[in-house]
């Protein structure tokens, strides 16, 4: 497996407008629109501008735009500010920061205890 360093990062340009599904095995930065599943190993960084209109699943997440659908998030899930997420959210560790808005329900994953004690 590829270091951090060294793995794919795929970007979605503020001008750029998806119409379809997405899916990959890389980190994933949306500037512009995405009318369609989101589906990626690495981590999501939706920037303050952007939408999609569809489910959300990936490793990680750090939002500051809109989602209009459910986020499957397998680690850690943050919503800036800006953040917007009309649908069900399902994390590890979420952190809604003020200013966000969340309209649906959270279901999170008990941490192992192997974790709780670091």
């Amino acid at each position: 497996m590829a270091s951090k360093n060294e793995q794919e990062f795929t970007q979605v340009g503020r001008n750029v407008q998806v119409n379809g599904d997405i899916t990959g095995k890389t980190d994933l930065r949306i500037a512009g629109k995405v009318y369609g599943n989101v589906t990626i190993d690495g981590e999501l960084i939706l920037e303050k501008l952007a939408i999609i209109d569809g489910d959300v699943k990936c490793g990680a997440a750090i939002l500051a735009g809109v989602i209009k659908g459910n986020v499957d998030c397998k680690t850690k899930l943050i919503l800036q500010d800006n953040a917007k997420i009309i649908g069900n959210v399902k994390a590890d560790q979420l952190v809604i920061n003020e200013g966000a808005v969340f309209q649906g329900s959270c279901d999170m994953n008990e941490m192992p205890a192997s974790k709780k004690e670091k």
